[in-house]
């Protein structure tokens, strides 16, 4: 199969990851503090990691190497979820939905400069097309509620945030070298996220709590630390490589229709003909901006 369509096929895959984590984390919202509960998944998700790199000698080999490279592109990834955890404690759910829809729009903007790749005026529009589509969705078509959208402090603090969740889509393709293995490099930033929110752990004060996640909540923290953390690293990692970060930001606009669709199939939970054509609307500016990038 060649390459760029197992790539795709990956994105596609770390995607509904990703979606499915929004419905559980909804189920671990409120145990206990989310920054701990982040921790956790990291912690979870390198020891279940841990055994295949230490036994096999070529990935235990370039653990160091890789370190140093793997720190910095875990710095953004756990940047983007420390400053939405601030944010949401000034901000509503909704306005970061929104601002979120930023993401692949900025991540085309940084490599432009880091990868020397170009936005054409068409793709700007696109952009901007999937950003509407997926407003759509977040506000279910209510036009009032977009109507009544303000900045404020905690938005502010996500737009941060965003700019690393890009800036780490960027430097997951810019520190990766040849000859690297992809598992190693997958585990060192999960390794760099136990360390980076560790230490905002001890800055903020804030206790582990992790007593608290037993009985079924710990199997919702499985599926987070295994599925929509270990695996969607590791298959963004290894899409990224392979794509590039603007195409697999551009998977981003998909997001509301994965949630929606595992919704339906899941809890039979139907969408309103807006969400259906906010939806439609996301969906296809992904499918262009990944033709035309």
């Amino acid at each position: 199969m060649n390459e760029n369509i197992k790539a795709h096929i990956l994105a596609i895959i770390a995607t509904f990851l990703i979606a499915g984590s929004f419905i559980v984390s909804k189920k671990l919202s409120g145990i206990i503090d989310p920054i701990s509960l982040t921790l956790l998944r990291f912690v979870f998700a390198s020891i279940v990691l841990a055994p295949i790199i230490f036994i096999k000698q070529k990935y235990r080999s370039k653990v160091l190497q890789t370190f140093k490279r793997a720190l910095v592109i875990s710095l953004f990834y756990s940047l983007y979820f420390i400053g939405l955890f601030k944010a949401l404690e000034y901000t509503t759910a909704l306005n970061t939905g929104t601002l979120f829809t930023l993401v692949p729009l900025l991540t085309a903007f940084f490599a432009i400069f880091v990868f020397k790749q170009k936005i054409t005026i068409f793709q700007f529009f696109i952009y901007l097309v999937g950003i509407v589509g997926t407003c759509i969705v977040v506000f279910k078509g209510n036009l009032q509620l977009f109507l009544n959208l303000t900045l404020n402090y905690g938005d502010i603090i996500f737009l941060f945030a965003i700019i690393s969740m890009a800036l780490y889509s960027i430097s997951a393709k810019h520190f990766y070298k040849e000859g690297d293995e992809v598992l190693v490099l997958t585990f060192m930033t999960l390794i760099g996220g136990v360390i980076w929110m560790s230490l905002a752990l001890a800055v903020l004060d804030i206790p582990l709590q992790w007593e608290k996640i037993n009985g079924n909540l710990f199997l919702y923290m499985c599926y987070l630390a295994i599925g929509a953390t270990l695996f969607t690293v590791y298959l963004n990692q290894k899409a990224t490589v392979v794509l590039g970060p603007k195409k697999i930001m551009a998977y981003i606009y998909i997001n509301p229709a994965a949630i929606a669709l595992l919704m339906v199939l899941f809890y039979s939970q139907s969408a309103s003909l807006w969400i259906i054509l906010g939806i439609l609307i996301s969906s296809s500016a992904t499918l262009i901006l990944l033709y035309k990038s």
